[in-house]
């Protein structure tokens, strides 16, 4: 249950990471849902009414944000994508997505970017309003609804030609079809338009670019009309090429990225979102047992890959695709970051500031200032140097309510 923070509050921690650097003997101001004030408390005017909420040994950060997500999906060791999208019902994963917000939210993460409902049609965009509305805890949300695919290169797949199978995104094609699909997914209430660049319908089943340049243009174009950006699907190099060139916002996985490709990502402004644990989640269902094993083609290569795009100087996001292992568990992501080569201060900016600037949400969130929201998170230790110690969760605060507490 979400309680009303007294206002004005003053949270007192040991240091504040403002989604840029760590201030020590910082405090910060709340109230009626945003922050007034921070800064050493010598400095500041403190209401003699002031609530003061004295937090020892802590850091408090911005609360973080999530740049992949499925909150329809759950993880698929305990059931498969397709078995997800065919036999599990609507209200099933509604009710579940009901609890993978709650979780997410009391991780820390008050907001998600969620890039499709695989195969729920928009029941995205209901629980983003059910959460609006109060009627159940959960991080805000940017939608994106059904995905938009090429025809005939999604799933389901496996069927004979003759039948017929719901599948986890939406078909378009051509110029009047996809800016009709477009058009008609943004009305429904899609925050943000995914489009998959390429998937797995080459001939001999691997990854092969979808959409031509030419769509994407035309999609990014139809989107943009309305203040939108288009968020792409994309591992190989063509895929992401055409998107890169087409001006997407972001490329989600670019597993297969080269160096050129990476350094036209930072040359255009395209920010990659890795994905990391999604892909270590699935080789361990596959068997890969993690710290005994060798490292598998794929984690040594998403290594190499990773290390280019940093080094080109790309936008690194914060997104796990998480949906793929559990809700809630959103800082395995995070940690892996710092694993493959990020410093942990940095891992802190992309879930934070980071990303809100590329969310368009900078204004609002994703730093400790004055005027924006009261989304704040406050752990035990220093995640600036431990990035694990963001699990070591104190207190999280949404919009001036306080959704958990330890």
């Amino acid at each position: 249950m979400q309680a009303q923070v007294a206002f004005p509050s003053l949270i007192i921690p040991a240091r504040v990471f403002d989604g840029q650097e760590m201030h020590e003997s910082w405090v910060v101001l709340i109230e009626n849902g945003k922050i007034k004030a921070v800064g050493p408390i010598g400095q500041l005017s403190i209401p003699s009414n002031a609530k003061r909420i004295e937090l020892p040994g802590t850091t408090l950060l911005p609360g973080l944000i999530e740049g992949h997500s499925h909150l329809l999906l759950h993880p698929y060791n305990e059931t498969s994508w397709n078995d997800q999208v065919l036999v599990e019902s609507e209200a099933e994963r509604v009710v579940r997505a009901t609890v993978h917000a709650r979780k997410t939210l009391e991780a820390g993460f008050t907001t998600v970017r969620d890039l499709g409902s695989e195969g729920a049609g928009y029941a995205d965009v209901g629980l983003k309003q059910a959460i609006e509305k109060g009627i159940i805890p959960g991080p805000r949300m940017l939608v994106a609804g059904p995905a938009i695919v090429a025809t005939g290169s999604y799933g389901p797949k496996g069927f004979a030609a003759h039948v017929e199978v719901p599948l986890g995104a939406e078909e378009a094609d051509g110029v009047d079809n996809l800016i009709k699909v477009v058009r008609n997914q943004m009305g429904k209430g899609a925050d943000v338009v995914k489009v998959y660049a390429d998937y797995r319908w080459g001939l001999r089943n691997e990854a092969r670019a979808t959409f031509s340049l030419e769509e994407l243009q035309l999609m990014v174009k139809t989107a943009a009309s309305s203040g939108r950006g288009v968020v792409a699907h994309a591992g190989t190099v063509e895929g992401m090429r055409r998107a890169i060139l087409a001006g997407v916002v972001s490329i989600e996985h670019g597993d297969e990225g080269t160096p050129e490709i990476f350094k036209l990502m930072a040359e255009k402004g395209v920010a990659l979102c890795p994905t990391l644990a999604a892909g270590d989640a699935i080789l361990q269902y596959r068997g890969w047992k993690k710290g005994i094993d060798p490292d598998p083609e794929r984690i040594v290569q998403k290594r190499k890959t990773f290390a280019q795009a940093l080094a080109a100087g790309v936008t690194i996001l914060a997104g796990g695709d998480v949906g793929v292992f559990a809700h809630g568990d959103n800082a395995r992501e995070l940690e892996m970051m710092v694993d493959y080569g990020m410093k942990p201060l940095d891992v802190l900016k992309s879930a934070t500031s980071i990303n809100a600037k590329v969310f368009g949400l900078q204004d609002q969130l994703g730093a400790i200032r004055p005027g924006l929201l009261a989304d704040i998170l406050v752990v035990d230790g220093r995640p600036d140097q431990n990035i694990q110690d963001l699990r070591k969760i104190r207190l999280v605060i949404k919009q001036g309510n306080v959704v958990f507490e330890k």
